[in-house]
């Protein structure tokens, strides 16, 4: 049974949500999200929002640095727009009641308490403690619960695009759609599959750190927008980009916990075992570099004296200051029996945030009518071979407002006339435990191979071999997808495949080393062949 709506969103994020927000006045709206509608990596997102938000700032400042971590492969009339656009963004939050933290000293309009993150000259980083993610999401959440027009279905995760070509019956896959006309989901725990009917779909699903044996992100980022686009022939951009984080905290007990580049904002040096400072051996920034560097300078400490982390120190400050800054990360770290006042805090980097993804315009619409990207997901040219820290929820917020103009407009034009068919796909609530150990193993084996081989360092033998490996993952997975049961883990299994290929294969294109990709073979950055974007896709 088909269900139709004006708007399609997945992904229940920053973006997702502030996207559904401006539709709902012009139509109904779907906002599908894979499991409760808090999970999403907007939730754990720890910094804070760059704007620029007092008089010592400016926005040019703003421009020049996000254009510095990007490594010239920013497009610059997108960061103008973008960091033009973003303080009336951010004061729309504000308006809908996000509460930021303040400062009785602070000269910042409102009087908001500044932080300062890696990459930035000044303090324009908004935060609400350590925990801004969850309190930007947690007012959203409330608005788009209480509008009649926004139906909510969690726990339902999107298996693929629709498009005016269907998605063929035969174990071969399907042909290349001209136009997105909505989304198959599957309710997991019902087995039955939804199909979703949208004149306009969005695509607000997140990063894809889940294909990364060691990630930041929590376990929904497994890649399914940038997946299910390329399966639609949408086109894909600068996959090889992949931001790992300098800090995350290392104990065998913490899962996927990060430690925020707020903390170096305010004063905190990352150390040898031995309590050396070597930051200001690798970049004028020190501690403030930006974090391709930060990242690849703990990965070559940890290599070269052979222990498993290094160790971030912010004990000069006290415990109260840190307690009312940094909350959320003291209660974790004491969890671990680590009091960040008196001791530093065991870090090592992890993957964090995928820079390339869907390609889209400056109104979100990526190559495939009727289907829009915004977030982590989507490449719109803001950060280039690198994200500068806390301008991802700034880019959502910017971009979800000029995708949500372009599709209020795009629904107006009259929709191709296809009828829409399920395809055949094995569902029900019960699996096979062979099935379900050859999917688990398949999911470890992607992710390793991926950390071994295409992580923050690489060169042509280990792109070549990763490939091999994800090959022969894939063509199991695309010979048996047809037969096995469906279920979350196979349809995330499936994406992460997709995803890491099409990573190695914008890793293995671009011949140089630049930002977030630094290879063995091509130490130096090549100006006249690769100033540009890598492509994916039709």
């Amino acid at each position: 049974m088909k269900e139709e709506f004006d708007f399609l969103v997945i992904g229940s994020g920053i973006a997702g949500l502030t996207f559904a927000l401006d539709v709902a006045p012009y139509g109904s709206v779907c906002l599908v999200t894979k499991r409760e509608k808090e999970e999403s990596n907007t939730w754990y997102a720890q910094g804070g929002i760059a704007g620029v938000w007092s008089e010592e700032d400016s926005v040019e400042a703003h421009v020049q640095d996000t254009l510095e971590a990007g490594a010239g492969l920013c497009d610059e009339r997108i960061v103008r727009l973008t960091v033009e656009e973003g303080p009336a963004r951010i004061r729309e939050l504000i308006q809908r009641g996000v509460e930021f933290s303040r400062s009785d000293d602070s000269k910042a309009e409102g009087g908001y308490d500044l932080g300062k993150e890696g990459g930035h000259s000044k303090r324009r980083v908004l935060h609400a403690s350590d925990m801004t993610g969850r309190e930007v999401a947690r007012v959203l959440l409330e608005h788009a619960a209480s509008l009649d027009a926004i139906t909510i279905l969690e726990e339902h995760i999107a298996i693929d695009l629709i498009t005016t070509h269907r998605i063929s019956k035969s174990r071969r896959g399907r042909k290349v759609g001209d136009q997105c006309l909505g989304a198959y989901v599957l309710h997991e725990a019902t087995g039955k599959i939804r199909t979703l009917a949208a004149k306009a779909t969005i695509l607000a699903t997140g990063g894809a750190g889940k294909v990364y044996l060691y990630t930041s992100n929590p376990d929904v980022a497994t890649g399914d927008g940038v997946a299910m686009g390329l399966r639609a022939g949408a086109q894909v951009s600068n996959m090889e980009f992949f931001q790992f984080h300098p800090t995350c905290l290392y104990h065998p007990a913490a899962k996927s916990f990060l430690i925020s580049e707020a903390l170096r904002g305010e004063g905190a040096v990352l150390r040898r075992a031995n309590g050396e400072a070597f930051m200001t051996e690798a970049h004028p920034m020190a501690d403030l570099a930006p974090r391709d560097i930060v990242a690849r300078a703990i990965d070559q400490e940890m290599k070269e004296s052979g222990e498993d982390c290094v160790f971030l120190d912010i004990t000069h400050h006290s415990r109260e200051f840190l307690e009312e800054r940094f909350p959320n990360i003291v209660n974790r770290c004491r969890d671990f029996g680590i009091e960040p006042s008196e001791m530093p805090i065991p870090v090592v980097p992890a993957a964090h945030y995928q820079c390339g993804g869907l390609l889209t315009d400056e109104y979100g619409a990526t190559s495939l009518r009727g289907l829009y990207a915004c977030g982590e997901v989507a490449c719109t040219g803001l950060h280039g071979a690198n994200r500068l820290a806390s301008n991802s929820l700034l880019e959502a917020l910017v971009f979800s407002r000029r995708a949500s103009q372009s599709a209020i407009e795009f629904i107006k034009e009259p929709g191709p006339h296809v009828n829409i068919s399920v395809p055949t796909w094995s569902t029900g609530m019960a699996v096979d435990a062979d099935e379900a150990v050859l999917v688990t193993q398949c999911w470890h084996e992607v992710r390793q191979v991926m950390w071994n081989y295409v992580g923050i360092v690489r060169s042509d033998k280990r792109l070549a071999r990763a490939r091999r490996r994800l090959e022969l993952v894939e063509a199991e997975v695309r010979e048996d997808y047809w037969s096995y049961t469906l279920t979350r883990d196979l349809i995330e299994l499936r994406n992460i495949v997709t995803v890491g290929l099409a990573i190695i294969g914008c890793a293995t294109m671009r011949r140089e080393s630049r930002g977030l990709h630094f290879s063995l073979d091509c130490l130096e950055r090549d100006q006249t062949n690769w100033n540009r974007p890598t492509l994916l896709g039709n």
